[in-house]
């Protein structure tokens, strides 16, 4: 059964860094796309970064460039969110998620097919 673990959340204080793991079963996923998505309480579910299956080409919402960097490590089966400088309007569950197919780099929720359970980032002012 294919299952996306993520970890890294907690609380921390405004400008502060945190950096979040997601590991996935290898190879499986070591030539899928991954992404970086976020749920605030009461908001819709929303795209932070995405990264190509050689970890070539990144892509960020605009709301966080500069501030979350998106990496992998194919031979670790990980992918990071690195997240620096953090604000509370980045408090949310953040999801890790593989694409539908192989070699395919989508930034749009519905090009993802497996997520994780999610952790949960919480920044305070």
């Amino acid at each position: 059964q294919v299952q996306l673990v993520e970890s890294g959340g907690g609380l921390v204080q405004a400008g502060g860094s945190l950096r979040l793991s997601c590991a996935y079963p290898g190879p499986t996923f070591s030539s899928y796309g991954m992404g970086w998505f976020r749920q605030a309480l009461g908001k819709e579910r929303e795209f932070v970064a995405a990264i190509s299956w050689s970890g070539g080409r990144t892509y960020y919402a605009d709301s966080v460039k500069g501030r979350l960097t998106i990496s992998r490590d194919n031979a670790k089966t990980t992918v990071y969110l690195q997240m620096n400088s953090l604000k509370p309007e980045d408090t949310a569950v953040y999801y890790c998620a593989a694409a539908r197919e192989a070699r395919t780099f989508p930034t749009l929720a519905a090009g993802f097919g497996s997520w994780g359970q999610g952790t949960q980032v919480t920044v305070s002012s």
